[in-house]
């Protein structure tokens, strides 16, 4: 049974993950002649209640993906947190763990009282557009300055 557990953002596990995941995405987009600006996230921005960041493990107990939820400003329906770092091991694709971990994350969001949670992305990202799509994201007004990003999603949350 996959399991989706909270992990240190900073955990060995989680922090291999994100290299993976900051890996591919440096190396797709230089595939398109832009350059990708990683940052690795501040540990206390996914610290209860400011945020979490979750591992996702397969039956074998082997971590296969991860994502988070961190506070931000206030948008216009009230507390908004932002769903951060969502990445499976490429080998994993198409078995419904994106979505496992984007429900989770939103039952967390939900327990911190979120409003409404929002995300961003790039638009070369298709597969994430269409999980966003299918788990109740539309495209909201631009709500930050990533310089990773060319779309922005929301979904409240009352």
């Amino acid at each position: 049974m996959v399991t989706v557990r909270s992990s240190p953002v900073d955990a060995p596990e989680a922090h291999e993950l994100l290299a993976e995941y900051f890996r591919s995405r440096t190396e797709g987009f230089a595939l398109q002649g832009v350059a990708y600006r990683t940052t690795f996230p501040d540990p206390a921005a996914f610290v209860p209640p400011a945020g979490v960041f979750v591992v996702l493990e397969d039956d074998a107990g082997e971590p296969q993906g991860c994502g988070g939820i961190r506070l931000i400003a206030p948008g216009p329906l009230g507390a908004r947190y932002e769903l951060k770092h969502l990445y499976l091991r490429p080998e994993t694709r198409g078995r419904g763990w994106g979505r496992l971990l984007v429900e989770d994350l939103e039952r967390r969001a939900r327990e911190f009282d979120a409003a409404e949670l929002v995300l961003d992305t790039h638009h070369s990202l298709e597969a994430a557009a269409a999980l966003y799509a299918r788990t109740g994201f539309t495209p909201v007004e631009r709500y930050n300055d990533n310089p990773n990003a060319t779309r922005w999603y929301g979904k409240p949350l009352g």
